[in-house]
Order: structure tokens, then sequence, then C-alpha cells
């Protein structure tokens, strides 16, 4: 059983992960495609995070949500293997972005980087909400 602190913990991490997304998709229309990439890299870090709240886990690195995200739900199959790629692939453009004084990112690009978050959000939507019907 879950407790209601985690859950509590969970939806709030998650309801920034959509409103990141949010940011994304406004940022994209006004053609600032760095911010789009940097808020499509931590819509999926924060939905990551709303996952591992319901085990009581946080990381102050990055690294540590990813490892404990792929050990504990892709690696046992509750997510598709195909979104170890897309946290590679958005984490790396992410930093390009924000810290390559000379990175360039297409329209294209960032575009499939916020459908890429999207889909990997909804994703972890989908399953947060049957692990919180669950234990009502």
């Amino acid at each position: 059983m879950l407790s209601e602190k985690s859950i509590n913990l969970s939806k709030w991490r998650l309801d920034i992960a959509k409103e990141r997304l949010i940011s994304a998709e406004k940022n994209l229309e006004l053609g600032e495609y760095k911010i789009v990439a940097n808020r499509s890299y931590y819509s999926i870090f924060s939905a990551m995070r709303a996952v591992l709240a319901l085990e009581g886990f946080d990381s102050k690195k990055h690294s540590g949500v990813i490892a404990k995200f792929r050990e504990h739900y892709i690696k046992d199959r509750v997510f598709p293997a195909e979104l170890s790629g897309m946290i590679d692939d958005l984490m790396d453009v992410r930093q390009s972005s924000d810290y390559d004084d000379f990175y360039i990112i297409s329209k294209e690009e960032v575009t499939q980087q916020l459908q890429n978050a999207k889909h990997f959000v909804g994703l972890v939507e989908e399953y947060l909400q049957k692990q919180y019907s669950e234990n009502t």
C-alpha cells in the first residue's frame, strides 16, 4: 500500500512534468527552440521522479534518477525499452542547447524532442493513474 504522502508527491511531480510540456509548446510557437529542448527534457525528468516518488526514492543527481528509473522500470519492462533512448536523446540535446555556445537546433529536431517528451509523459501518466487507483 502506497502512502498518501508518496502519492501526493508523485502527483505534484507529474503536474510539474505536464506544466513543462505546456511551456515547451508555447516556446515552440515563439521559435525559442533551445528553451523547448530544455523544457522537454525536464518534463521527462519530472515524470521519472513522479514514478520514483512512489518508492520513496529521489536523488540530487540526474544520473541517479535516470539509473534508478532504468533499473526498476525499463529493465523490468514496466515501460518500453525505447524510453531509454529517448532519455539519452532528450538529455544530450538539452545539455548541448544549454551549454554549447554555438549549438543550433532546428525546428524539426526540437519538434521531435517535444513529441518524444509528450509520449514519455503520457506513458508515465497512464502508469501512475493505475497505481493511484489501485491504492484507493
